[in-house]
């Protein structure tokens, strides 16, 4: 089992920049493939970027493209997200996910159904 907890979500005014963490408790945090999701109210849960098991490749959604940087720190268990340029678009809950089974193609990594563990969300609000 891992426990994930995400942090540094809150309100920001268009164009601002926010940083997530997700803390991890389990001792094998070097071995999932890490992701971020965010949920809009009424709306479904949709990819935003992941991270393979050792932070070498990375994949985001088209809307984050150049904007949001994803990373880990693997010694810290801990993954995250530097999001910049934010835009009211950007409002939702935003989830961090890791996933145990080993893929080489990171697209797998943006359906939900891959990820095994999930934390409780941190709501990230960004005005105009």
């Amino acid at each position: 089992q891992v426990q994930l907890v995400e942090s540094g979500g809150g309100l920001v005014q268009a164009g601002g920049s926010l940083r997530l963490s997700c803390a991890a408790s389990g001792r094998t945090f070097s071995s999932y493939g890490m992701g971020w999701f965010r949920q809009a109210p009424g709306k479904e849960r949709e990819f935003v970027a992941a991270i393979s098991r050792n932070g070498g490749r990375t994949v985001y959604t088209d809307s984050a493209k150049g904007r949001f940087t994803i990373s880990r720190d693997n010694a810290k268990n801990t993954v995250y997200v530097q999001m910049n340029s934010l835009l009211p678009e950007d409002t939702a809950v935003y989830y961090c996910a890791a996933g145990r089974t080993y893929s080489s193609d990171l697209d797998a990594y943006q359906r939900t159904e891959f990820y095994d563990y999930w934390g409780q969300g941190i709501q990230v609000t960004v005005s105009s």
